[in-house]
């Protein structure tokens, strides 16, 4: 009895896989390569794609208008994306998007900075100089100053912007 199941067990192992099992892949080959199109020529350079039939495809995509030439293109695109290994493309979109994270999440921390700069002046300049050692206490001073006029004035935001680009500045040092 053990046998059989033992049997049964290797016959799954070598069996091709089903339909349903094919069809998933294909889709989701398809779907890494409308992953693809969204990317910028730049950042597809960076993926060094080395098949000039799917960069070709790609740029074909991009011009299509109608939707059914592009859905018929994409299923092109999936076909041409199962001749391929599409592991270094995963891994290279996998890093594209996280650094991506990592640059909002940078971006939102310099935003979180500024509003706690402007929302108490001295603790928030004192935070600031512990964070960026370089930073020019008299500057910052000096923004915050100009925002409260802003602010007493109705004047619009600048003094805030100008503070973040000074913080972002500081972030890229």
């Amino acid at each position: 009895m053990a046998d059989a199941e033992d049997r049964q067990g290797l016959d799954d192992a070598f069996a091709p896989p089903s339909k349903s099992a094919r069809k998933r892949r294909m889709h989701a080959l398809q779907r890494l390569g409308e992953s693809l199109l969204e990317l910028s020529e730049a950042q597809l350079d960076k993926l060094s794609l080395n098949e000039p039939a799917l960069l070709e495809a790609l740029q074909e995509a991009r011009r299509i208008r109608s939707h059914s030439a592009r859905k018929r293109h994409l299923q092109y695109i999936g076909k041409l994306m199962r001749e391929i290994d599409p592991e270094p493309i995963e891994s290279a979109l996998a890093a594209l998007h996280a650094s991506r994270h990592a640059d909002t999440q940078a971006f939102h921390a310099l935003e979180a900075l500024r509003d706690r700069l402007l929302a108490s002046p001295q603790e928030g300049v004192e935070l600031t100089l512990q964070r960026f050692p370089t930073a020019d206490r008299q500057q910052l001073r000096q923004l915050l100053r100009q925002h409260a006029s802003e602010q007493r004035e109705g004047r619009p935001p600048a003094a805030s912007r100008k503070l973040f680009r000074y913080l972002r500045e500081l972030a890229e040092l």
